[in-house]
This record gives structure tokens, sequence and C-alpha cells, in this order.
């Protein structure tokens, strides 16, 4: 009996011993890495992981902070004081050290969204131009790698590049030229931290839980429930379908004729799809991150569906103020450009519904917004000229976030007043209220209780515009812009196109 014991000791403890960890370097996310650019002038996170109770000390120039790791490995601390400029090399230590290279602190901002926030550079207007003069070391983007999960990430692929000829044509347009004009104008470096998925919708961009919380979104989980659940049988209807498509298309290429369409792979046998898996996978790991703020081009994807967008929206941005302890930082959103047909009569319209939606939610506090109503592109969902949209996402923040004394949003309605005949629209930034082309505006329609819209005269009157038309002469509603791809003309003195809007539903455009 005490021999057995005196056997097995020795075994048990070597099996103690092989299951304890190896020592665990101090490590940290991708997102702090060389050429990284850090908040000034307030507390910035540093964290990663390390062995369990391990100290670590973070030092940058002559700031430094020191704490140990939690149970996990895990550990966070903060820097306070840093002062703007290209400031050098940072130190991490604990039982290893490591060096992040060639950092700077300036100001921080992530920009997000769907595919005319990821269009590049090199696809933008003038892009070789651009490319050629984009040498920068002020600044630098990190582009975080596309990926979906079902549940939240600790990391994510990426790193930081400073704008230079040799990348700049991949940097996402609408981000490099908002931030080149704020390191233009607040002269301090700028970090960008590109976030962004081509046709995607905004639900994959919220937390899961608080889709799963509200009951106006049930129809997104339950949508994404019945997808995993008809997975199996739509797969093995795909596998069936490409074993004949491989066959024909053998047939076709023998025969000199063109192959028909590839089978498309159904949705549901991994996470993308799930609502939040961009969220996960894309924002999550980002969170501790410190920022100034965001920016936001989005929509096309729910223009389907305008009136839970006009929820799904605010709830996003309040969302991610929440999980990244920042109540209020602002967050910029462009509005939908012009696309599509021209329309010669007053119609109804989906994308008009959407821009309306994103104009309600300047009803949250801390939120701007770039009209790009009048840069659109007839036969392309991705416009190029997003240096026009990068600038007027960038006047929002030197205006309000920086206090630059600029005008830094088109005409917005405030007020609609019927007067007999006509119908009086009060605008705010309307400050030189005037047209591009000094003819009387475009686009107003109304209409009176039959509800059928025509095309009126429209006179500017100071910060007003005055609307009318003999074929309606007892008008009720208003409406400017209205289309999928309005002719417009009405700008304010500093060449900001009016919003779309119309009075006549619960998404009104006076707020």
């Amino acid at each position: 009996m005490n021999s057995s014991r005196l056997v097995l000791l020795p075994l048990l403890s070597g099996a103690l011993l092989a299951a304890l960890p190896a020592r665990a370097d101090v490590r940290l996310p991708s997102i702090i890495s060389d050429n990284m650019v850090l908040m000034q002038e307030v507390p910035v996170n540093v964290w990663g992981w390390a062995e369990p109770q391990e100290e670590v000390t973070v030092k940058l120039g002559d700031k430094s902070a020191t704490g140990t790791t939690d149970f996990d490995g895990k550990w966070h601390l903060k820097l306070a004081g840093l002062e703007p400029g290209l400031v050098g090399d940072m130190t991490v230590t604990g039982k290893n050290t490591l060096t992040v290279k060639n950092v700077a602190v300036g100001e921080v901002w992530v920009c997000s969204g769907q595919s005319n926030m990821e269009m590049a550079v090199g696809s933008s207007n003038n892009a070789a131009e651009e490319i050629k003069n984009s040498a920068n070391p002020q600044i630098r983007m990190f582009t975080v790698a596309r990926g979906a999960k079902a549940d939240p990430q600790e990391e994510c692929a990426g790193k930081w590049e400073v704008a230079d000829p040799a990348v700049t044509g991949h940097f996402s347009a609408v981000a490099y030229f908002f931030g080149r004009l704020l390191n233009e104008k607040v002269k301090v470096p700028i970090g960008l931290i590109h976030t962004s998925w081509g046709g995607t919708p905004i639900e994959f961009w919220m937390p899961t839980e608080i889709l799963q919380a509200d009951p106006d979104f049930q129809g997104i989980i339950s949508h994404w429930a019945d997808v995993k659940a008809k997975y199996p049988k739509a797969k093995a209807d795909y596998d069936e379908a490409l074993a004949k498509w491989k066959a024909i298309a053998e047939e076709a290429k023998a025969a000199g004729k063109p192959t028909p369409p590839t089978p498309s792979f159904p949705p549901g046998g991994d996470d993308f799809g799930a609502p939040g898996c961009l969220y996960n996978a894309m924002i999550a790991p980002i969170l501790p991150y410190t920022i100034r703020g965001a920016t936001w081009y989005q929509g096309e994807s729910n223009a389907g569906n305008a009136r839970l967008y006009a929820k799904l929206f605010p709830t996003m941005i309040v969302s991610w103020r929440e999980k990244w302890n920042l109540p209020e930082f602002p967050f910029f959103f462009v509005q939908l450009a012009s696309f599509m047909a021209r329309a010669e009569q007053p119609s109804e319209s989906q994308w008009a519904e959407l821009r309306e939606a994103q104009l309600q939610t300047l009803n949250l506090s801390h939120t701007g917004m770039a009209v790009a109503i009048d840069i659109g592109d007839e036969k392309d969902i991705h416009p190029k000229n997003k240096q026009e949209v990068g600038r007027r996402l960038a006047l929002n923040a030197l205006a309000t976030v920086y206090y630059e004394e600029t005008e830094y949003s088109g005409p917005l309605p405030s007020d609609i007043q019927v007067e007999d005949n006509r119908i009086r629209v009060t605008f705010r930034h309307s400050e030189g209220l005037k047209t591009t082309d000094g003819k009387p505006p475009k686009s107003f329609a109304i209409a009176g209780e039959d509800k059928k819209y025509v095309w009126a005269d429209a006179e500017i009157q100071g910060d007003h515009v005055v609307v009318q038309s003999p074929q309606v002469p007892k008008p009720l509603t208003v409406r400017y812009a209205w289309a999928n791809n309005p002719e417009v003309n009405l700008v304010n003195g500093a060449g900001l196109p009016a919003s779309p809007f119309r009075s006549d539903d619960a998404l009104s455009a006076a707020h």
C-alpha cells in the first residue's frame, strides 16, 4: 500500500508540472504596434497579456505606467499626459521587453462602414496624383482585416502604416482625405483606424446582445436562426447543383460555348451573416484603444427598410459609445449620395427614405452629417469624389471638436409652415443661402389633400425657401430632393448642399 503511494507521487508531480503553462512573455495586440498613433493629452489605454501576477511597465518618452497582470494574465495600463508630436519608441517590459517603434501622439479616429468607406485612394478621383503626393509621417492608418465571428474577439489582424506613395493607394479614401484635412488644420499626427466591409448591413456592426434585447430587432435575430436551420439542406442542394454545373461546364467548354454561372454557396456555413458578426471581429478587438471619435459611411445595404434603420443607426451609435466607455464621443456620418437614373416626376424612393433616417439621427447629441446628394454618380454606387466626402466629414470635426470657426453643415430644415397657397421652409446653417447656378432652387415638390406631388416653384427669401405651384392651390406638405438621384442646386454660403427632406411622414426632417 505504502509502496504504491511512493510510486504514484512522483508520477503525479510530473503530471502537474507538465500541466503548468510555459513562461508567458509579454504580448501586445496587433493594434499596439509600430507606427501607431496615441491620443494626446488624455490617459490612453495600453494593454496586453503576460504571466498571471507579472509586473509590467510601459514607457514612452518621459511618461510611464506600471501594473500587475490579473489571474488570467491580462494587463491594462494608462499613459497620461502625452504631448502631441512624433515621439519615438515605446517599451513594454515584463520578464521580457518589447519595443514599439515610431510612435506618434495626436488624434485618433475610427472610420467604419461598408464599401464607400472601404473604397481605396487608388480608386478615387485623381488617384495617381493623390498617391504621388501622399508622403506624410503624421498620417497613419491601421486597417482591420476582414473577419466575422459569433462572439466578441480580443484580437484582430492588421498593422499601422505611415502615409507614403508605397502604401497610400490601398488606404480607405474617405478616411485618408478626412485625416489629411485634420492634420493640415489641427497640425498634430492623425491616426485612422479603418474597419469596414463592403455590402454589409448595419446589424452586422452592432453588439449582438443589443439586438437580442430589443423587440423591434427580433426579425433580425429570427432571420439568422432560420438561415442556420436551413443551411444543411441548402448545402446539400448546393453540392448537387455544383456537381451538375461541373458536368455542364465541361460540356460547354468542349463545345466552345460559354459556361453557365457558378451556383452560389448558401449562407449559414460560417459566422458571416450572424447579427453582430462584424462588431465581434472588427470592432470588439479595438474597443480598448483610446479614440477621439468615429466616422461612418454605410446605409446602402439597409435601403429597403429605412424605418428600421431609423432605430438601428442611433442604437448602434449609443452602443459603441457605451462599449468604448466614452458616452459622448463625436460620431460623424455620410448621408447616401445620389445614385440610379433620374426620375422625371416626383415619386417614392427607398434611398430618400434611408437619407431621411440618417437626417433624423442628428437628434442624437454629438453627431454630424456630411450631405453627399450633389456628388453621387448615376451609374456607380461608388462615386469617386471621396476627397469632398472626407472634407465634409472633417468640417464637422473641425467645427465641433477642434473649435475652428467654420461652417460645417449644409442647410437643414428647422421649421415648415403652410401659408395659404404656399409653404415656407426655414433652414438652419443657412447663412448665404443660394443656388449653385443662380437659378431658382430645384427639386422641391408639394402636395395637397390628394397627396399627389408635383414639381413646385421655389424662391429663396433670406434663410427661407418659399414653395408654391398653381397646380396645388392648397398645399399641405413639401418635399425636397426626394428621389434616388435628384437634381439639386440649393447650398449655403459655404457651398455645402441642403439635405433632402419631407414634411409628410413621422420620419420628418424638422428636428
